[in-house]
């Protein structure tokens, strides 16, 4: 059966603070392989909305992984951002949330969306999202067992495009400190995308080269330059997003009308992907 025809289950995140409940369903507990260390990637953006690329970039990161590390993936998250962060072409995080939600649970076996950071009332940085993952993971659960029942802390990744790391270089984007608590205790995951010298970009940082053994640069194999703002044109001048997103997050879509109207200008704050 194809994954995109397989009804949608109960999953379904709070839209209260009050109500929230850490995704866990596919979180993995156990390890298949007790010599290697646990690992869950996290991609924080807008994701308004997502698109195949940001699927692919979770499966990009899985094979190099397996092929070119001593991690075990058990799990994947994406975590949108709220309203308060203020960009624009970002729809609700409402429906930023379920569009996630109806790519993640039709199209996969192993991605799940976190709402915590949308439901929050500021601003959330990048560094405290990656320390609420911590805290789920590692702090209330203890991390995961091997076969054999020990238990073991799990590794927390950031997933990135190399455009959102060349951000880093950016003034007053940015905080050093932020930088060294997402480097240094976490790590990152970077995919290469058209255009960007994510090398040069590392030999040229300070802060990234300091903690380079800590970030992976994974290469796109087939490139792919599918962005949420070009989606976001395409449906404002009338334009086919098919074979861009999932089934159902077009009609989501289309469904409730979002995009058809020209993005305000508003500020910008760059510590997230598209």
């Amino acid at each position: 059966m194809d994954l995109e025809e397989v009804p949608l289950g109960i999953v379904r995140q709070a839209t209260k603070l009050e109500d929230y409940k850490f995704p866990d369903h596919r979180l993995r507990t156990v390890m298949a392989d007790s010599t290697r260390t646990p690992l869950v990637i996290v991609a924080c953006g807008s994701f308004s909305p997502i698109t195949y690329l940001h699927l692919r970039i979770f499966e990009m990161a899985l094979d190099n992984i397996r092929e070119h590390t001593r991690f075990e993936v058990m799990g994947g998250y994406y975590s949108p951002v709220s309203d308060h962060y203020r960009k624009s072409g970002l729809a609700p995080a409402n429906h930023r949330v379920r569009m996630c939600e109806l790519a993640s649970e039709r199209t996969s076996s192993w991605l799940m969306v976190d709402a915590w950071e949308t439901l929050q009332n500021n601003y959330t940085r990048t560094a405290v999202v990656l320390d609420h993952f911590d805290e789920e993971i590692n702090g209330k659960r203890g991390g995961v067992r091997t076969k054999d029942g020990k238990v073991k802390k799990v590794k927390i990744m950031l997933l990135a495009g190399g455009d959102l790391i060349e951000t880093m270089a950016e003034p007053n984007v940015w905080a050093d400190e932020d930088l060294h608590h997402i480097l240094g205790n976490y790590g990152t995951l970077v995919v290469e995308r058209t255009g960007a010298d994510v090398w040069g970009f590392l030999l040229s940082h300070d802060i990234l080269w300091q903690h380079r053994k800590n970030v992976l640069v994974i290469k796109q194999l087939i490139y792919n330059d599918i962005s949420s703002t070009k989606v976001r044109l395409f449906i404002r001048r009338g334009m086919s997003i098919q074979y861009l997103l999932p089934n159902s997050v077009i009609k989501y879509i289309e469904d409730h009308g979002l995009y058809h109207e020209t993005e305000p200008v508003k500020t910008v704050i760059l510590d997230k992907g598209a």
